[in-house]
């Protein structure tokens, strides 16, 4: 799974620029920290990013890893490309083999590779959000649902919960059952996965939810993927969905080396399934972490910091900084 690369630094390249020397000692400190669990406890100008791009080029310089054993998530693609243009002004080189993008350009990768073990192949289709609901559509009027009472976004929002959450049809608690068309969430959710299955497509949210089982239920690709991935970097940490936590989980089970950034005073995406519980709890799922916090602000000045510290300090559900 893995692929050959050029050894950093390139012999005979030009050094490059003390890059350690532009950051402050919890910077520092967060980019040299390199074994082991750490979480990044980064408020809004801190930096962070800075921290992330440093931290995974210094893997590379410091022969810790080769470019295509760490994977690096981040939440949006331009995020991925900031990322990779940073890592490469350091190395003065491009950067390439990496395992750099969006959750669920990361999955979609991974999934490609296995989509057999779902019932798929690796040419599968993603639907988008219209195909999505002409899909439910269809299967909601084989079952002989009233569309104008129960319509298929709304039965659509339900099944994107339960894979925000990491649940299967076949896998869905009582506690997260669905009165949605008289109790047939379940029985119409399960109907659209087959569907999908026999056009050979996904939504988006079969991305994570597909190779996260593959992931559980399949230890000799999730060894696979231990053996490829020394190291895990995660942007954005407080933003993750349940699903999404799963996936990270398991796949730093292996060396557990992995390094979360995010900031429990700015989780604002609660709506579209995000859990700041999954940064509370990081200690408990890796034992030993490191926490390192970033509380020097290179954005705003004092008032505003003094304002938005005294709100934030009534919220007890946060680590601190």
């Amino acid at each position: 799974m893995s692929a050959p690369s050029t050894p950093y630094p390139s012999p005979g390249a030009a050094p490059p620029q003390d890059y350690l020397a532009r950051l402050n000692p919890e910077q520092r400190s967060a980019v040299e920290t390199l074994d082991g669990p750490l979480l990044v406890l980064a408020g809004a100008g801190t930096g962070k990013t800075r921290v992330l791009t440093t931290r995974f080029a210094h893997l590379l310089m410091t022969g810790r890893a080769q470019p295509h054993q760490v994977l690096s998530v981040t939440f949006t693609n331009k995020a991925a490309r900031e990322m990779r243009e940073r890592v490469g002004a350091i190395l003065n080189r491009p950067v390439e083999g990496l395992w750099l993008g969006t959750f669920h350009a990361l999955a979609a990768r991974m999934l490609r590779r296995h989509a057999e073990l779902v019932g798929l192949t690796s040419s599968f289709t993603i639907l988008d959000t219209d195909d999505q609901q002409r899909l439910l559509k269809q299967v909601m009027e084989a079952e002989g649902v009233d569309l104008k009472r129960w319509p298929p976004n709304g039965l659509m929002a339900v099944i994107q919960r339960w894979k925000d959450r990491g649940l299967t049809p076949d896998r869905i608690p009582v506690a997260e059952t669905s009165d949605y068309a008289n109790n047939r969430a379940e029985k119409l959710y399960a109907a659209y996965q087959a569907r999908l299955i026999t056009l050979n497509a996904c939504d988006f949210g079969d991305l994570l939810l597909h190779i996260t089982e593959i992931l559980r239920t399949n230890n000799e690709v999730l060894a696979s993927y231990h053996r490829l991935f020394r190291y895990i970097l995660v942007d954005e940490y407080q933003d993750t969905n349940l699903v999404q936590y799963l996936w990270l989980r398991l796949l730093a089970q292996g060396h557990k080396n992995i390094c979360c950034v995010g900031d429990d005073d700015q989780s604002i995406y609660s709506w579209r399934g995000a859990e700041i519980e999954n940064i509370l709890r990081f200690e408990r799922d890796f034992p030993g972490a490191v926490f390192v916090r970033l509380e020097s602000n290179y954005r705003s000045t004092r008032p505003i910091l003094a304002a938005a510290a005294g709100l934030i300090a009534r919220n007890e559900g946060r680590l601190g900084k």
